[in-house]
């Protein structure tokens, strides 16, 4: 991006160590942003390597990277086995998923995710299609904004907020319901998640990538809130969405996957050089 930075990933070395790059292999940035995962990759890669990274915002391919072996997929990562199938690919070496919004997102007004800015609500990841966050305050009952806010913000006065959000369209005015930064914060995100059917579309990508991935193949996660993170934590412990421990006749714990890393965050260090990489969490698991 020529203004600005459009993301900095968060736990990048660790990241991409987690990920074991083979040279040769075949690897998926399902959330390519400002492509730094995805250089830090194609630095590992071999000629005969090959990266493809996935991105539904088409801002993203202002970063794309000029080489044979990278081939962008314009596309919500909830069709990851759908593209793959397209692209000929049946299995992978890894994949890397970083949840976080990226700060082109935060920091642009008109996209409508930050009470920072004064804009319309938006909050659409591709704005090409779909309900904006203003479409759903003007279309969704009271009671079905406030369990959107329940679920999805965790906020107990949700029936309350869903009240007073009531024909508000723009940033501003969502914002001035409260006074609580934590509470909007709070608000937003669950507007956001609505919007995108994130916690669908994650539900749908681990599911491909655990089909994709090859004996020995990686899979690494960056959560960055306890809704996806339960999710992402529970599906490599048990290789299921429903998070159910399967055990064979003798007791031993089935699981396609190995988990190696549990739940990395970063240090003071890199929490001082970007604090937005504060609430970032690495999980990384190896497919059995």
């Amino acid at each position: 991006m020529a203004d600005g930075v459009y993301h900095i990933p968060a736990l990048l070395e660790p990241t991409i160590a987690g990920l074991h790059i083979q040279p040769e292999g075949t690897y998926v940035d399902v959330t390519f942003g400002g492509g730094g995962h995805s250089r830090a990759i194609m630095a590992q890669l071999g000629q005969g390597g090959t990266l493809y990274s996935m991105d539904q915002d088409i801002d993203a391919y202002q970063n794309r990277i000029d080489d044979t072996r990278w081939h962008f997929i314009r596309g919500n990562f909830r069709y990851l086995a759908n593209f793959m199938d397209y692209y000929g690919i049946t299995q992978i070496d890894g994949l890397l998923a970083d949840l976080g919004v990226s700060f082109h997102h935060f920091d642009e007004a008109e996209r409508g995710f930050s009470f920072r800015f004064e804009g319309p609500l938006d909050m659409r990841m591709n704005r090409q299609g779909g309900r904006t966050a203003a479409d759903i305050i003007g279309s969704y009952s009271e009671e079905e904004l406030a369990r959107v806010l329940y679920l999805y913000g965790e906020l107990k006065n949700s029936r309350q907020l869903a009240h007073k959000m009531q024909g508000v369209t723009r940033t501003e005015e969502l914002a001035s319901i409260s006074s609580d930064k934590k509470e909007l914060t709070k608000i937003f995100q669950a507007l956001r998640i609505e919007v995108n059917d994130e916690l669908g579309a994650l539900r749908e990508m681990l599911t491909a990538a655990r089909d994709l991935l090859k004996p020995g193949g990686r899979l690494a996660v960056l959560t960055y809130h306890s809704l996806e993170d339960r999710i992402v934590k529970n599906f490599l412990r048990s290789g299921n969405l429903e998070g159910e421990i399967q055990k064979d006749f003798y007791g031993n714990i089935c699981t396609p996957f190995r988990v190696l890393e549990k739940g990395l965050t970063p240090d003071e260090d890199e929490v001082a050089r970007n604090p937005r990489s504060r609430s970032a969490k690495l999980r990384i698991a190896e497919k059995i």
